[in-house]
């Protein structure tokens, strides 16, 4: 990778953030699809499951990256307000993709293989999640 453009990456933050939101996202992740698995492996259904545990997830996703990932230069958060507002619409949209997508999985294959897929759906909509983050929640 050519020196400037490694330093113009740096300068506009895109390392520091893709590497915190990768890690906020792992964790993020892993908390999410556990809450998923417990809740559906209790009997409840993925419509309200996968809801209720990309909330979970997402409050840790929330604050670990208004704090951590997309802080101002000097490390003060983004957290609050107008970024709250627009990280709940953003969250509403994905959550109504993700469980449509995760429920269609449960509905062909079965709940086991609904466990498998969440992961790999949640992932790609963490992709766009965090274009939509870096560019309009957090800025």
């Amino acid at each position: 990778m050519p020196s400037s453009l490694l330093r113009r990456l740096r300068a506009d933050g895109w390392i520091r953030h893709v590497g915190g939101y990768a890690l906020v996202g792992a964790l993020q992740l892993v908390v999410d699809w556990a809450t998923y698995v417990g809740l559906s492996a209790l009997g409840v259904s993925t419509v309200v499951a996968n809801p209720l545990a990309r909330a979970v997830g997402a409050l840790f996703g929330y604050f670990g990256n208004g704090r951590y990932t997309f802080s101002d230069a000097d490390g003060s958060s983004r957290i609050g307000g107008r970024s709250l507002v627009r990280f709940l619409m953003l969250w509403t949209v994905l959550t109504v993709v993700s469980t449509v997508l995760v429920g269609g999985v449960e509905n062909l294959a079965g709940l086991r293989w609904a466990w498998l897929a969440k992961p790999l759906i949640d992932v790609v909509l963490a992709g766009l999640a965090f274009l939509a983050s870096r560019a309009w929640v957090f800025r």
